[in-house]
């Protein structure tokens, strides 16, 4: 069984310097100690909040510096690019007509990064 995760949750990227968390919108109606998320909750900089720097060669801003300073790898500010929602999430259970959320669940940054979740912001709501 996993957890649900719900706002306030602890999310990392492959590519990115620092944790961020995960802002849930009260818009499912459904609370744990916060909202409770769904696979929908991935837009970047409402939902997802950026990660410090970015490393990914992929990201054109890190690109450009990087060849500016003649192939030594220079990071840059995360924005993260998100285009698909969370995978798998729990499709037994769901939120505003979405599987919920549960901390196994994986997003992909267009820049090659795996979005994690660290710590659901809940331990006490499991979810298969």
């Amino acid at each position: 069984m996993s957890f649900l995760v719900c706002g306030g949750a602890q999310l990392q990227c492959s590519f990115g310097a620092a944790p961020s968390c995960l802002t849930v919108l009260p818009k499912s109606k459904v609370m744990s100690p916060m909202p409770a998320a769904n696979i929908m909750d991935n837009v970047p900089m409402v939902n997802i909040l950026p990660f410090g720097m970015c490393s990914s060669l992929t990201n054109p801003t890190v690109a450009s510096a990087t060849s500016a300073a003649l192939g030594v790898l220079t990071p840059m500010p995360c924005v993260p690019a998100i285009s698909a929602p969370w995978a798998p999430g729990s499709p037994t259970v769901l939120l505003a007509n979405f599987p919920a959320l549960n901390n196994s669940s994986k997003l992909m940054c267009m820049w090659g990064g795996v979005i994690q979740i660290l710590s659901p912001g809940q331990t006490a709501i499991n979810v298969p």
